[in-house]
């Protein structure tokens, strides 16, 4: 996020470059560049002449280099947007003689989503020296949290944890999804307005009741009442709620306490460090290996791991997925 801002601020301020290589896992910021460039550098009335947008699809690395070295019509410089870049992933390597001689009334920007190139390879270099490249990393699941909330404090809102924790929960890592869903609330909330659960259930159709948050916690504090009622609502709502999930995120869960048992300092930081979670919710996991001592923590990854299996159809064919995660509770919980 700061490496990209720095690029903005670095174009805004006149510091423009040649080349721009966008690349990595996570397309968010990749599109946030692009899109920054495509609006910011030409004028309205430069960009019917000077601006270019081509896909890797319907061109080749010739063209890119062929359109890159042309010379903008009245004004001073143009742009040259390559979208989905990867799909010229074979041939890439060609861009090396245009990198290490770039046209500098050219502003080349690559978008290669998914993949990176080899940091080894006389491209990387060329471009590192002529131009910049940008990596975007996906961010572990621990850590999107923390990009809500500032996501949202830039633009003027504020999020409780758990409201947060259910978008994570929802919408996974993507940042292009979270970022579509918070600009929904925008348009709903005020700016001042601190988005909860219940903003979040309205608007965006997450139960803040039912969801695998609250599983979660109610198993870790052995309220087999609620986790019942949950486990019965996903039974009824397989789609929004699919099994494979709920396995994978009590799974991740039950290790999460099993690393905290095998900890020597306990303390508040050093938990939420060490298990990557906020530190909000590091009482929960206190709670949680009170209720699930090491024995009991490891009988119920073995659990996880069993009905994992079943749920693929392999030593318990024609049961309901929904009977499975029932069983699985009640047996964890016992």
């Amino acid at each position: 996020m700061d490496e990209a801002r720095q690029i903005v601020n670095d174009i805004q301020k006149g510091n423009i470059k040649p080349i721009y290589f966008l690349m990595g896992e996570e397309a968010y910021y990749i599109d946030k560049i692009s899109d920054f460039i495509e609006e910011n550098i030409l004028s309205e009335e430069e960009r019917g002449f000077n601006q270019m947008l081509i896909y890797g699809r319907d061109t080749s690395i010739d063209e890119v280099v062929s359109n890159a070295k042309r010379y903008p019509m009245m004004a001073e410089r143009q742009v040259v947007i390559l979208k989905e870049a990867q799909d010229l992933s074979r041939s890439i390597e060609k861009l090396v003689d245009y990198a290490e001689n770039p046209q500098p009334t050219t502003v080349l920007v690559i978008c290669y989503k998914y993949k990176k190139i080899d940091k080894r390879k006389k491209l990387y270099k060329s471009i590192d020296k002529s131009g910049v490249i940008f990596e975007g990393k996906r961010l572990y699941e621990n850590q999107v949290g923390d990009w809500i909330t500032r996501n949202l404090k830039s633009r003027g809102y504020s999020i409780s944890p758990k409201a947060s924790q259910m978008l994570v929960e929802f919408l996974g890592t993507d940042l292009g999804k979270i970022d579509n869903e918070l600009e929904k609330l925008q348009l709903i909330c005020k700016p001042g307005t601190t988005i909860t659960p219940e903003i979040i259930e309205e608007n965006i159709g997450i139960s803040k009741d039912f969801n695998n948050f609250e599983l979660r916690k109610a198993i870790g504090e052995k309220d087999s009442l609620k986790a019942h009622r949950i486990v019965n609502y996903f039974s009824q709502n397989p789609k929004d709620n699919p099994m494979v999930v709920t396995i994978s995120l009590l799974f991740s869960y039950f290790s999460q306490i099993l690393q905290y048992h095998g900890l020597n300092d306990k303390s508040k930081g050093v938990v939420a460090k060490q298990l990557k979670v906020s530190p909000y919710f590091v009482s929960d996991y206190v709670s949680a290996a009170r209720n699930y001592p090491m024995k009991k923590v490891s009988h119920a990854i073995s659990l996880l791991q069993e009905t994992d299996v079943k749920s693929k159809g392999v030593g318990a064919t024609n049961i309901a997925q929904g009977d499975l995660l029932k069983e699985l509770i009640v047996k964890i919980m016992n």
